[in-house]
């Protein structure tokens, strides 16, 4: 036995969706994630990747949760190409990119289930 504390080394967040298939294809093409893997016939269960980012979605029917009431907030280095990239590919944005009071550069964007997404880099300067 070791007298060191357990190394965390990676997690994923899981959304709960009503549409697997139509939410793998959203976050695909509208967010730019690649699948790692998909699970279940029918399909109930996918893992999307972009760059450092685990994404998760599970099927509604699978678990008694309900679909929509996630949140992930992802940091990125250069969060005005990330917006415009989004913006372009048609993301349902819920704010505008902007300087917050708390020392972030962000927005949000939501899935067709109301899970939302915040992207946002620290300004430099900040307090």
């Amino acid at each position: 036995m070791t007298d060191e504390a357990p190394m965390m080394a990676g997690s994923a967040t899981v959304f709960v969706v009503s549409d697997v298939a139509a939410s793998l294809a959203h976050y695909r093409d509208v967010f730019g994630f690649e699948i790692a893997f998909e699970d279940g016939s029918p399909l109930s269960y996918v893992c999307l990747c972009r760059e450092a980012v685990n994404l998760h979605l599970l099927a509604a029917s699978r678990t008694k949760r309900s679909p929509g009431q996630g949140g992930l907030c992802i940091f990125v280095r250069d969060v005005d190409r990330l917006y415009a990239e989004l913006a372009e590919r048609g993301a349902r944005l819920i704010n505008q990119l902007e300087d917050r009071h708390y020392g972030m550069r962000d927005f949000d964007a939501v899935d067709a289930d109301g899970n939302q997404l915040t992207f946002g880099m620290g300004m430099s300067g900040a307090a």
